[in-house]
């Protein structure tokens, strides 16, 4: 069965950046189970497995734009240390929830100083070309139930 529109595919990906550097894998872990067509994993790589059987091994190198999207500057703001709401001071690298007009938005801070915090909230691959490497492992037809409500 190949994969299609509202269709179960369960897939292993490795994710590589432009020098080879791993990102994420699915190997050694649980593989990705997604529905095909619904738009719930990266645009480029839902095109990629279109028409893919259970067994096929593929690459593929994904855009930004078919990927994690670009990068928006306007994403990464340095703001004063005490408009910030936490318990602890923060730490480069710490995740914290922001409130923006379009509602809650994770951040991630970049850098500290005395006065000043600076959080990015982009996706960390946001803007970057990445190479997938990827293995149909199953592809079925969605239960009723799937079709109606997705995956659980």
């Amino acid at each position: 069965m190949e994969i299609a529109d509202r269709r179960i595919a369960t897939v292993h990906f490795t994710l590589h950046d432009g020098q080879g550097q791993t990102l994420v894998s699915t190997h050694g872990h649980a593989p990705l189970v997604y529905m095909h067509g619904t738009g719930s994993i990266m645009p480029g790589l839902e095109q990629a497995l279109a028409g893919k059987s259970p067994g096929d091994s593929f690459r593929v190198t994904i855009a930004p734009e078919q990927g994690f999207g670009p990068r928006h500057d306007a994403l990464v703001q340095t703001l004063p240390r005490d408009r910030l709401q936490v318990a602890s001071p923060p730490a480069v690298g710490a995740k914290l929830s922001a409130q923006t007009a379009r509602g809650p938005l994770e951040v991630v801070v970049t850098a500290v100083d005395e006065g000043h915090v600076t959080v990015d909230g982009n996706h960390p691959l946001a803007g970057r070309t990445v190479d997938a490497l990827v293995e149909v492992v199953d592809v079925r037809l969605a239960t009723p139930e799937e079709q109606q409500f997705g995956l659980a």
